[in-house]
């Protein structure tokens, strides 16, 4: 008895008080987006505008102070050694809600309420599996020590309810200049059925992990993320929507760039897996050119 007593013991995870604290705060950013949203749909929704339109710019601000929970407390437990399995599982929870549940909520209610049948409910469900799928693929990487220390394989679902909700943002601002919506609201669909797809694609994504005050241009980092920010503020109904499309078109491009340039972008120091997958990358790229160029001859 006292045996599995003490397996127990050796098995109990260690819990970090302040990244969890983090961690916790974005989980309750997602409740309160969802609590926010069913509220808006219940004043009649998007139909009723009126009303609603602030409890839907409060649910995407929710879920994008969520966004900003998520990013500090893997930075404070990577800042403080105190990465843990509890927090990594913890933070998962937390990313399927605020990040899972609530941006599919907010589209399917903003965005989708205007098509008719069930297509509406399995493109949200088919974001929310697929989000789902990537953070299972996410802890499985990590649980086995493969997880690449400067990217992301796939597109991360913080980084993906960020972009939607930025999008959302958009098109209630552009509703109030009166314009047509209908064929916007189509290319939102198609945009998050492509999110879906390259949650969970083998695209890499850069983390920005190693930003710190120990790189090279950590001064030239503060500087732009401190101009990015004043312009988000004062530009917030389109301009936060523009930086998170840029990230998700960077992903695409990033296999043509080459190396150099790509860690002056990233500023990472490439690992020699990376730097050989990034080079197969590359060399399949160009011999496809070759390829092609042959053929056309």
């Amino acid at each position: 008895m006292n045996l599995d007593v003490k397996q127990e013991e050796d098995y109990e995870p260690k819990i970090y008080l302040l990244p969890n604290l983090m961690t916790a705060g974005n989980l309750v950013c997602g409740f309160l987006a969802i609590m926010t949203i069913i509220n808006a749909i219940s004043k009649g929704g998007i139909d009723n505008l009126e009303d609603s339109r602030i409890l839907f710019e409060r649910a995407i601000w929710f879920i994008l102070t969520g966004c900003l929970f998520d990013v500090l407390d893997g930075r404070l437990a990577r800042l403080g050694g105190q990465e843990s399995p509890f927090g990594k599982e913890f933070d998962s929870i937390a990313d399927i809600v605020s990040f899972g549940v609530a941006p599919a909520l907010l589209v399917q209610s903003v965005i989708m309420n205007e098509f008719s049948g069930s297509f509406p409910i399995i493109v949200a469900s088919v974001y929310l599996v697929c989000g789902g799928m990537r953070l299972a693929r996410f802890n499985c990487i990590a649980t086995y020590g493969q997880e690449a220390s400067g990217h992301f394989k796939g597109f991360p679902i913080p980084a993906a309810a960020g972009l939607i909700s930025a999008l959302t943002l958009f098109v209630l601002w552009v509703s109030d200049n009166g314009k047509d919506l209908n064929r916007l609201k189509i290319y939102f669909l198609i945009l998050m059925v492509f999110l879906s797809f390259l949650m969970v694609s083998s695209i890499r994504y850069p983390s920005f992990k190693k930003v710190t005050w120990n790189t090279q241009k950590s001064l030239g980092w503060v500087v732009v993320a401190f101009i990015l920010l004043l312009l988000t503020i004062i530009y917030h109904e389109w301009l936060p929507a523009l930086l998170m499309v840029i990230y998700a078109v960077y992903g695409l491009v990033r296999p043509f760039i080459g190396n150099k340039l790509r860690k002056e972008i990233e500023e990472e120091i490439l690992s020699p897996e990376d730097e050989e997958n990034d080079n197969n990358e590359s060399v399949g790229t160009s011999d496809a050119k070759m390829l092609k160029n042959t053929r056309n001859h």
